[in-house]
């Protein structure tokens, strides 16, 4: 298969604002991928138009993809060979590494035509954003193939990866999808939630009776025991097993002999708060420390337990089963409660703690893996700065001739400058986007033909984020955590945006 097709295909679903005409533009290159009958090139094709690699990290950056050569004429690549080379500049290493995968970056990029290349740029960058999320996967594999979706879902759900998923689906048919059960040691995605504006209406909306439970601010992690074998997943299913001993001590400590678990790992410190995230976080990296900063292991559900699957019972009967597996010591505190003011109280308590929020979850609700069903809801403070647009990012798909992605600054009043502390295209409506591109034209400080438009720094924009982390990618030291778009502020001027100062408040208050 060309990846010409798929580089189109990707392009024409991001111009696309129907759900069924994206499913159906995926759906007719998934169909002609099987047809080769390679179970592989399927799975590629599944993986890069869900935005993703196969390899998951091959060391290529933003910052590898300023200079390129300037595209092909004719295309020339297949999804195969451009598959064999990500794979070997994953595998470069030691001496002269740095040039190596330079040298075969180009090389590719060489050989690819323009719409070939902004594919794989933001294919490389993270930034392929077409609107081809996993629902709209899941149901253009399910009409490629011709099986009902909620087969495709059932088996995503418990392999993990619909990539494997679609190839089996689509080459072998409905038949194959019976064999994707839940296994100890294979991770399976795990359950998300949906925001709440608050704990009342989060009983609301589960019905007026909620099990409420701490949102810790550490990392997330599925845990598998086998006898005495244990393996460590992240929520996006790396294992990192070796990484942390601490939790593998953990589930080797419980009464038990086969699980899957759903906990939290986190760095606490003497008084029992947590360390900033990034703390935890420096633990799941491949060069991370062993043991520098010790975690703290919490369960919070449990989907298996020896021979049996618990994922279809409810909530409450999950719980009531973890509860007799797991000492208190080892759980996340919980509250199932129908008070509104009880509610209130333990989502205060949680953030006096130094934890994020809490969750909110029916207590009648299956684990639906993979899934953000609306049996779990996430309760959050919103934190809000006016920072200032510092430069924007030309949009690709939907959002081909708009100016998407900005750049965000902060004040600095010593230097009367102002430091990047991040990007965000998110939050950011159709009336906006108008609005913005004809905005930032006006304030464009150089070239607009290019990927991004330097801006003269006038506009302020209200951000909503939930943190602001250390980070050494910026020159404060600092980057914001999920910032989204609330709105334009026209009645302030720059010289009125937060400082640096009130973020690094921020920083270490949250």
């Amino acid at each position: 298969m060309k990846l010409s097709e798929v580089a189109v295909t990707s392009a024409a679903v991001g111009a696309l604002s129907a759900r069924t005409a994206k499913i159906g533009r995926i759906a007719d290159v998934l169909a002609a991928a099987a047809a080769e009958g390679d179970p592989e090139i399927v799975a590629v094709v599944v993986a890069w138009l869900s935005g993703d690699l196969p390899q998951r990290q091959i060391g290529v950056g933003w910052a590898a993809l300023r200079a390129l050569p300037p595209p092909a004429a004719e295309p020339s690549l297949t999804v195969a060979g451009v598959h064999a080379t990500f794979g070997e500049i994953g595998q470069v290493a030691g001496k002269g590494s740095q040039g190596r995968r330079s040298a075969l970056l180009a090389g590719l990029f060489a050989a690819a035509t323009d719409t070939e290349q902004t594919f794989l740029k933001r294919l490389l960058s993270g930034e392929l954003r077409q609107g081809a999320l996993v629902g709209v996967m899941t149901d253009a594999v399910a009409k490629a193939a011709g099986v009902p979706a909620a087969d495709v879902r059932r088996a995503a759900m418990l392999s993990g990866d619909l990539p494997t998923v679609a190839s089996a689906a689509l080459i072998e048919g409905r038949a194959a999808l019976a064999d994707f059960v839940l296994q100890v040691g294979r991770p399976v995605g795990p359950m998300l939630a949906q925001p709440a504006t608050g704990v009342e209406d989060a009983l609301q909306r589960l019905g007026g009776t909620a099990v409420f439970e701490a949102k810790l601010d550490g990392a997330r992690v599925q845990i598998h025991r086998a006898g005495d074998a244990v393996s460590v997943y992240t929520r996006s299913l790396d294992d990192v097993t070796t990484r942390l001993p601490e939790v593998v001590g953990a589930a080797l400590a419980l009464p038990v002999t086969t699980f899957i678990a759903d906990a939290e790992a986190i760095a606490l410190r003497p008084d029992g708060r947590p360390h900033r995230f990034q703390v935890t976080a420096s633990r799941f990296g491949r060069d991370a420390p062993r043991a520098t900063e010790p975690l703290s292991v919490f369960f919070f559900d449990l989907l298996h337990l020896d021979g049996t699957d618990l994922l279809d019972l409810p909530t409450t009967e999950r719980l009531a089963t973890l509860d007799t597996l797991v000492p208190a010591t080892h759980r996340v505190d919980r509250l199932t409660t129908s008070d509104g003011t009880a509610a209130a109280d333990f989502l205060a308590a949680t953030l006096a703690a130094g934890h994020e929020g809490v969750m909110a979850k029916s207590s009648s609700a299956p684990y639906e893996a993979g899934r953000r069903g609306a049996g779990w809801l996430k309760v959050k403070p919103v934190h809000t700065l006016d920072l200032v647009v510092l430069a924007v990012e030309w949009g690709s798909g939907r959002r081909t001739g708009k100016l998407s992605n900005i750049h965000l600054g902060a004040r600095d009043p010593d230097t009367g400058g102002f430091v990047m502390l991040g990007k965000t295209f998110k939050g950011m409506t159709d009336e906006m986007l108008e609005w913005q591109t004809a905005r930032f034209l006006e304030l464009a400080d150089g070239p607009t033909d290019g990927y991004s438009v330097r801006l003269r720094p006038e506009q302020v924009v209200e951000i909503a984020l939930d943190g602001v982390q250390t980070s050494s990618r910026y020159p404060g030291g600092m980057a914001l955590r999920f910032a989204r778009v609330l709105r334009y502020r026209d009645d302030k001027t720059a010289a009125e945006a937060d400082t640096v100062d009130a973020v690094r408040m921020l920083h270490e208050r949250i």
